[in-house]
C-alpha cells in the first residue's frame, strides 16, 4: 500500500511534464534556410576562392 503514493505522484508528475512539452513545443519556430548567408557562403581564400561553398568542395578539403 505504501508504494502506491509513490507510483501516484509520480504518474501525475509524468502527466505535468508531458503536457509542459507540448506547450513548448508550440512555441519553437522554424529556421529559416539561408538566413544570415549560410546558403551561399563564397570562399574566400585558397585554391577554391571565389567559388560558393557546396558539397563537392567541402568533402574535398577534409
Amino acid at each position: 500500500m505504501r508504494d502506491t503514493k509513490h507510483l501516484e505522484k509520480f504518474a501525475k508528475e509524468r502527466v505535468k511534464q508531458e503536457e509542459e512539452k507540448k506547450l513548448f513545443k508550440n512555441k519553437i519556430k522554424a529556421v529559416e534556410a539561408g538566413a544570415n548567408g549560410t546558403l551561399e557562403y563564397t570562399i574566400k581564400e585558397g585554391v577554391n576562392k571565389g567559388k560558393i561553398a557546396d558539397d563537392k568542395i567541402l568533402k574535398n578539403k577534409n
